[in-house]
């Protein structure tokens, strides 16, 4: 309750934000945010662990319906993605964090599995395995959560999702293969 408490502040206000504030927001005493942890420090490191933990964004992406049109289902993973890696920044400048984060103490990340589940439906129809457009989608939702990248060109999720679904040049499927070494 405290952790789920203190992550959107600590993004909105970073390292910055009080104990009393983090109190309030989980509806608590403050001196009951220091019977569960030693110090502000240690609470802000399990507020960030969480957030990365990939559960979350793992049970969204789950949560798609494999048997909806191929773009809406690139869309979907697409937008889970971007919302994951803009998160990701937000948190990490709040802390203060200037390199990525350890994956060591997370949970492993089955996004591979998750979206060739997701996408199993289509397979017959993509140029390309299941694996690399998750790896591709991961690409884009990285780049297009860096503002620095995008700044006076933003693209929505459904642009994004259409040009990777059709490409820019139509259907490969009907010249030829995508699947270039």
């Amino acid at each position: 309750m405290i952790i789920d408490a203190v992550i959107p502040l600590l993004i909105e206000q970073g390292r910055e934000v009080t104990t009393r504030q983090i109190a309030e927001a989980a509806g608590i005493a403050e001196g009951t945010i220091f019977r569960v942890f030693p110090d502000k420090d240690a609470l802000f490191e399990a507020a960030v662990q969480k957030f990365l933990d990939p559960g979350a964004v793992n049970e969204r992406l789950r949560a798609i319906d494999p048997q909806l049109p191929l773009v809406d289902k690139v869309s979907a993973i697409l937008f889970q993605l971007r919302s994951r890696m803009t998160g990701i920044f937000g948190i990490m400048h709040a802390v203060g964090m200037h390199g990525p984060p350890s994956r060591r103490d997370r949970a492993p990340d089955d996004l591979f599995t998750i979206i060739d589940e997701v996408l199993r439906p289509d397979l017959e129809q993509l140029n390309v395995p299941a694996d690399r457009i998750a790896t591709f989608l991961r690409l884009v939702a990285f780049a297009s959560a860096i503002p620095q990248f995008n700044e006076g060109h933003e693209m929505s999720t459904a642009e994004l999702a259409h040009y990777i679904t059709y490409g820019i040049a139509g259907n490969p499927a009907e010249g030829g293969s995508a699947n270039a070494s």
